[in-house]
């Protein structure tokens, strides 16, 4: 049989997708998923092998076409750490990143190094998700064990560990770990000595190869014995792999709404954030660099409300954008599960102005300006370090879907917002970085060759300005929540 599919895994916090994509011109063949446990911070962890289990329960959905796979890349959750015996086996669950328990970790991290020197060696300075952060965890609670360990590897470096048996990574998924750097491509050691003192890390880390390279041959996988032979990507993060499905061009903003929240671009320079550390200035997979802004709580917020309003999606969008702007004055933080952006770990969610009067409409539409808000002080930030802005407005992840999100953001900003008409884009840009490695092509130019045409969602209701004034008085009730926070925890 003809071997003329490419295959593309997102191997997210919920759930396994794998996409086929036609190797001829990459239109969507077909897709299976299936769940992953699910995860509640502050401990947020699970099983490698819940993964890999995840994987073979999709190829036995895909059984008739695995045979026709000539390669396969993965684009996985960031961060997470994962530590692997002699054996092959998993040492203890795989912290994640959504997993805050090693917030007193990350400050004592921040105290080794100035933050500057972080920015400056790393790009990002250490919080409770990068994976230097749980290491440092792991030390901690569990003294020996990583040096005990065989590998040290991130959740998609497993993954194509388990495909081919060879143990690498690349720029994009590395440079979230807190101890690579994305400017000189290479691994931080030092930075690792000074962290962990007392673990040996000698022949732990995956070879760094081209985001693009092939990673190896599948090999033979009980369950996947027809997927074997095919050509194996280098894998990458999930926005890197989003970011190659999207094929996002310099100047755009991409805003991902997903359980987490991402605002991000591409440039072609390494972004330092010398400010407040909100920015993360990571590699992309194409060569140049992703600054971006995360946070936790996304539309796993407007999710707890549909459930707390005992309504569906459709509803939901429907009663939030019914309610005024401004939510009659109601104002949600919507620090659920504590926050990565700003840093606050241990907070919890704050919703200001409820009235005698307050409606159920203006809950839901509280709720997405809440996000909404949020991760628009992320794009503040971007612009603030001097990253160009001036393209589309990209809006992607599982709630891009949602009429509410889409309008809202557009009113709030003033722009057009754009959308892909392929929603899982994570499993589209790993078809292409698994094309990449099958054909030996350049992996910015397979992204360009892949690219879906995307479509205008939502234009702004208003004065095509942007709601200045509400942002402005979120984001003084922010400042006013974070005042508080902290002197409540001093």
């Amino acid at each position: 049989m003809k071997r003329d599919l490419a295959a593309g895994i997102d191997s997210s916090t919920q759930s396994c997708t794998m996409m086929l994509r036609r190797l001829d011109d990459g239109a969507i063949v077909t897709e299976a998923r299936a769940p992953h446990p699910p995860t509640m911070p502050p401990r947020s962890e699970q099983s490698p092998l819940d993964w890999t289990n995840a994987l073979k329960e999709v190829c036995f959905a895909l059984k008739e076409y695995l045979p026709r796979i000539a390669c396969v890349s993965v684009g996985g959750q960031g961060h997470g750490l994962v530590l692997l015996g002699a054996d092959d086996r998993p040492l203890r669950p795989a912290k994640l990143w959504n997993d805050t328990e090693s917030a007193q970790d990350a400050e004592k991290l921040s105290i080794i190094l100035p933050k500057s020197e972080w920015e400056k060696r790393t790009g990002s300075i250490p919080g409770p998700a990068l994976t230097i952060s749980k290491l440092a965890w792991t030390e901690r609670n569990h003294p020996g064990l990583v040096s005990s360990a065989a590998r040290v590897m991130l959740p998609f470096d497993y993954i194509v560990y388990f495909l081919t048996g060879r143990a690498v990574t690349e720029r994009g998924g590395a440079s979230g770990t807190g101890y690579f750097s994305p400017f000189e491509n290479s691994w931080d050691e030092e930075i690792l000595r000074l962290a962990l003192p007392e673990a040996d890390f000698s022949g732990k880390l995956p070879a760094i190869i081209d985001s693009g390279a092939k990673a190896g041959t599948v090999r033979e996988i009980p369950g996947m014995e027809a997927l074997a032979g095919a050509v194996a990507g280098a894998g990458t993060g999930d926005n890197m792999a989003a970011a190659l499905g999207l094929h996002v061009a310099e100047g755009d903003t991409v805003l991902s709404l997903g359980t987490s929240g991402t605002i991000y671009s591409v440039t072609r320079f390494g972004c330092r954030d010398t400010q407040d550390g909100a920015i993360n200035g990571y590699a992309d997979a194409t060569g140049r660099f992703m600054p971006m802004v995360t946070t936790l709580n996304a539309a796993k917020v407007t999710d707890e409300f549909r459930r707390l309003l005992n309504v569906d999606v459709e509803t939901f969008d429907e009663m939030a954008l019914s309610a005024p702007a401004g939510s009659g004055g109601l104002v949600l933080l919507p620090y659920l599960d504590g926050e990565r952006t700003p840093n606050l770990p241990f907070a919890r969610g704050c919703l200001q102005g409820l009235r005698a009067e307050t409606t159920r409409n203006e809950l839901a539409r509280a709720a997405v300006e809440g996000v909404v808000c949020g991760l628009l002080e992320g794009r503040d930030a971007l612009a603030r370090a001097g990253v160009p802005l001036d393209g589309r407005f990209v809006l992607t992840g599982g709630a891009a879907r949602s009429r509410s999100y889409r309008q809202i953001l557009a009113d709030m900003t003033g722009r057009e917002i754009w959308v892909c008409p392929v929603p899982e884009t994570a499993a589209a840009g790993a078809c292409v970085q698994g094309a990449a490695a099958f054909f030996g092509v350049d992996v910015a130019a397979m992204s360009e060759k892949w690219a879906f045409p995307l479509e205008i969602a939502a234009t702004p209701s208003g004065s095509g300005a942007g709601d200045a004034s509400l942002r402005a008085r979120y984001e003084e009730i922010s400042r006013q929540f974070r005042r508080n926070y902290h002197d409540s925890t001093q």
